[in-house]
């Protein structure tokens, strides 16, 4: 029989009908909203589009507070666009991926909770596991599971949640089960036919 210890249970209120770009807009102004916030644009800030400069650019304008996003923008764009970092994890030096290999990063939030809330700011940490590598015969690089908290330092702007900065932790990490590891094409295949969610609670 199953156990009946207690669970979390997803909870919420209507999700967030905007859009900013392909990223969800328009969060309430509550610990909700704060959480929904911080789950979203952490799946944007995990997503392949953070290694392409007009996709990174947008993601940039959509989750951080403008201020923070002028000042980071230039940091971020030597950081996804340096060589060095690129060819490290198994890209091109243009950031994109070898013939016949499918780079492979997203983010999966497992659950939220808010650290500190008031009217205009937040701390909000997130749990998830990471999917990040090159899937292809041969890869050097090939897609690994990791686990970490992300926790957001959230700021209400203009009608929005935006993010001010975050800091990142390994795990929790759970016990590995004995599942064999799927092959190079069935992993590419996944993540090219399993789309990714928004989130809201």
């Amino acid at each position: 029989t199953l156990s009946r210890s207690p669970r979390r249970a997803a909870t919420g209120v209507k999700p967030v009908t905007g859009k900013n770009g392909e990223i969800p807009s328009g969060f309430a102004k509550d610990e909700q909203g704060a959480q929904s916030a911080a789950t979203n644009y952490l799946v944007a800030l995990g997503s392949d589009g953070m290694y392409a400069k007009a996709r990174r650019d947008q993601i940039v304008s959509a989750v951080y507070a403008p201020d923070v996003a002028a000042a980071r923008r230039g940091d971020l764009d030597k950081v996804y666009s340096g060589e060095k970092f690129l060819t490290s994890i198994g890209l091109k030096p243009d950031g994109t991926a070898p013939t016949g290999m499918t780079f492979i990063t997203r983010f999966n939030p497992v659950g939220s909770k808010v650290e500190n809330f008031s009217a205009d700011t937040a701390s909000v940490s997130v749990w998830y596991s990471a999917l990040f590598g090159l899937a292809g015969e041969g890869s050097k690089n090939p897609v690994s599971e990791s686990w970490y908290t992300n926790t957001f330092t959230l700021k209400w702007v203009d009608g929005d949640w935006k993010v001010a900065d975050f800091t990142q932790k390994d795990g929790p990490v759970p016990v590995g089960r004995d599942q064999a590891a799927s092959g190079a094409k069935e992993m590419a295949d996944a993540v090219q036919q399993f789309g990714g969610f928004t989130y809201a609670r």
